[in-house]
C-alpha cells in the first residue's frame, strides 16, 4: 500500500467520547483516497461513487499521528476501486496500528457529469504495473 496522506487528530477533531469524530475520519479518507485517484487517473475529474463498510477497530485520540494509505484494486471503463487503510503511528517506536479499513469507488465525469471513458495511457501504465508485481 502506498502512504496517500498524514493527518494530526487536533482536539477540534474530538467527539463526546474523547475519540475522533468518526465523520471527521471519513472526510479524510474521502480527501486523501479522491487524490490518490485523481492522481493516478490523471484528471480531476473523479467523484466519489461509493465507501465500502467503515470498520473502526481503535480509538484515536488527541495528538495521534494518523497515516492513511492506499490500493488501487481495479480499473473499469469510467472507475477505478481503491483499498484504504488508516494506521495510527507510534512517533517514538515507528510503529502502526491498523485503526480503519474500507475499500472505495470512484468514477470519472465530464463536466455535465456524465462518467466517461479513463484514458487509455493510464489503461496502460496500470496494465504494466500489474505485469510488473505478477513478475516480482
Amino acid at each position: 500500500m502506498r502512504l496517500i496522506s498524514k493527518k494530526i487528530c487536533m482536539a477540534r477533531d474530538i467527539g463526546v467520547h474523547n475519540n475522533l469524530f468518526g465523520g471527521i475520519l471519513m472526510e479524510w479518507i474521502d480527501e486523501a483516497a479522491a487524490a490518490f485517484a485523481t492522481e493516478y487517473c490523471c484528471t480531476p475529474n473523479m467523484v466519489t461513487l461509493k465507501v465500502g463498510e467503515l470498520f473502526f477497530r481503535k480509538p484515536i485520540k488527541t495528538g495521534n499521528h494518523i497515516r492513511i494509505y492506499g490500493e488501487v484494486l481495479g480499473l473499469g471503463n469510467t472507475s477505478i476501486d481503491l483499498k484504504v487503510e488508516v494506521r495510527k503511528y507510534n512517533l517514538y517506536s515507528g510503529e502502526e496500528t491498523v485503526v480503519c479499513t474500507t475499500n472505495m469507488t470512484f468514477v470519472r465525469i465530464d463536466d455535465d457529469g456524465v462518467p466517461t471513458p479513463i484514458g487509455n495511457s493510464v489503461r496502460q501504465r496500470h496494465n504494466e504495473r500489474i505485469a510488473t508485481l505478477m513478475v516480482v
